[in-house]
């Protein structure tokens, strides 16, 4: 078992009010709300054509209920389908008009697809659906493309000023034009955790006290790797670690970012560079804490004997699989019980940390299941760029927005939607269903989440998380990007390329699209 007082001075804690602060106001936020106008602006000046769409973005929306029976329907994905009738309920009781009907459009899991789908349907001026629940990090080349409702201009002052003044900073940017305009309202951001089985680290020898340490204290790769694999010796699991790798935009905006930044590398330098200026800006994939980042990858995935392995690193304990899983993949194992520790979002920890039931077929470990932050390659104090180091974890969230080629009476029914939804019970009651966090900081300090079952747990964990988060880099030319990273970065760790020839081929097609832009 790896020496407890190893880990001494590794670890970064964080308190509520700095989590708060950070994540909110004057940590993530000032990195966002300082850049995006500049990354917004950037290839076609913020607000060009609208790709094909003929709708109203501006012209200011009739906010008093409709009177006749309407259905609005809400693009949304699986899990807000599969929750539908407690979701509904949720909208009743924030105050949601019974003449209002919701329709939900459950989209893919995979945030590309989602992308795509809604690119087809907004160039084609398609009317509906009225409301699109849409990635925080490809927000904004819609609204470059002038493809979204202007809230600002549409909606009353009090309902956007209550979104700017209340809400996560850092969500809010990504929600935001160019112009300096609002065209989202933030539904949840998104920190993730790794996810553990204590049941299946007891057996390796750790205990309680180990687990409370872990919930907000982050460990490095190389005890993280140790200790998993310690447990995977002890245990009759498959897995040590599960987490996503695909060809696909978590790899780009989230996993491989997390590995990245945690050894103090970085895609355009430091932080204050994330948003652009686009072709301006120093491209810094080839340095040594992103190849050490990738080296660490593939010896977890291919064991101490890869080439390119990473001395410290325990290695063997991911599957190759990992290079061909999203999130729902990956989460099957753990879920299962043939994983360790798993990495992914707030949602799978409500499913994770549910309480077996034989009767009711229900997966999950209670209050086996522990949660702790992203581990670390390098402290803060170690890494190159300030920002970097540390238990890095990837800002994600979602806004809903609005379809500008709806029609009026549409966009009438989907502002009363929006406006239940920025009630803060409803927005406390989507933490306990589905296990969104409130776009709202000082909901994460109430009883009332802290009481929420399962997800209220782990808290702490969740608030090192957005101590840490690091944001994507959102600008109008990162879709493009985003799939040039998941490429070489897949075949790196594929032990396709070399992690050097990979890291190579990516700043040269990168250059080229920054040149270009």
């Amino acid at each position: 078992m790896v020496d407890a007082d190893s880990r001494k001075g590794k670890r970064t804690g964080v308190s509520r009010r700095n989590f708060v602060k950070a994540a909110g106001a004057s940590g993530v936020a000032v990195g966002l709300a300082g850049c995006i106008s500049t990354g917004g602006g950037d290839g076609d000046g913020g607000n060009g054509g609208n790709g094909g769409g003929d709708g109203d973005t501006d012209t200011p929306i009739n906010t008093e209920a409709p009177t006749d029976d309407i259905t609005v329907q809400w693009a949304a994905d699986t899990r807000i389908a599969d929750a539908e009738e407690e979701v509904i309920q949720a909208l009743r009781d924030a105050g949601l008009p019974e003449n209002i009907s919701i329709e939900i459009i459950a989209g893919s899991q995979v945030t590309d697809n989602r992308q795509a789908q809604y690119q087809q349907w907004l160039s084609g001026g398609r009317e509906q659906p009225t409301l699109l629940m849409m990635d925080s990090g490809w927000t904004i080349p819609f609204i470059a493309r002038n493809q979204l409702q202007n809230l600002t201009q549409s909606l009353p002052s009090e309902m956007t000023d209550t979104i700017n003044n209340e809400y996560f900073e850092a969500s809010v940017a990504t929600a935001t034009g160019s112009d300096g305009d609002l065209y989202g309202q933030p539904l949840f951001p998104d920190f993730p955790t790794m996810q553990y089985r204590k049941d299946l680290l007891r057996e390796a020898g750790y205990t309680d006290e180990d687990f409370e340490t872990w919930a907000t204290e982050s460990m490095s790769w190389e005890e993280f790797s140790a200790i998993t694999k310690e447990a995977l010796d002890a245990n009759d699991v498959q897995y040590g670690y599960t987490f996503q790798a695909n060809v696909y935009e978590g790899l780009s905006c989230c996993d491989f970012n997390e590995f990245m930044t945690s050894y103090g590398g970085a895609y355009f330098g430091g932080r204050e560079n994330l948003f652009g200026p686009v072709g301006d800006r120093p491209i810094t994939v080839e340095e040594e804490g992103v190849i050490n980042s990738i080296r660490m990858v593939r010896t977890l995935i291919h064991g101490e004997d890869d080439e390119y392995a990473l001395d410290g690193i325990t290695g063997g304990i991911a599957p190759e699989a990992v290079l061909q899983w999203t999130e729902e993949p990956s989460r099957q194992p753990f879920t299962t019980g043939n994983a360790v520790m798993h990495r992914n979002w707030p949602y799978s920890i409500v499913i994770n940390g549910a309480e077996p039931s034989a009767e009711n077929d229900q997966t999950g470990f209670g209050e086996d299941l522990g949660v702790m932050p992203i581990p670390y390659g390098v402290t803060p104090e170690e890494a190159q760029y300030e920002g970097t180091g540390g238990p890095v974890a990837a800002l994600g969230g979602w806004h809903l927005t609005m379809n500008p080629n709806s029609s009026d009476e549409q966009k009438q029914a989907g502002v009363q939607v929006m406006k239940a939804m920025q009630q803060e019970q409803f927005q406390l009651d989507m933490f306990r269903i589905i296990g969104w966090i409130p776009p709202r900081p000082s909901l994460l300090d109430s009883d009332e989440a802290a009481e929420v079952d399962i997800i209220g747990r782990y808290l702490p964990a969740l608030k090192v998380a957005g101590e840490n988060a690091i944001p994507r880099p959102v600008t109008v030319v990162w879709p493009q990007e985003s799939g040039r990273v998941s490429q070489e970065v897949n075949a790196a760790y594929a032990q396709e390329k070399s992690p050097e020839q990979a890291m190579s081929d990516l700043a040269s097609q990168l250059e080229q699209i920054e040149q270009n832009a």
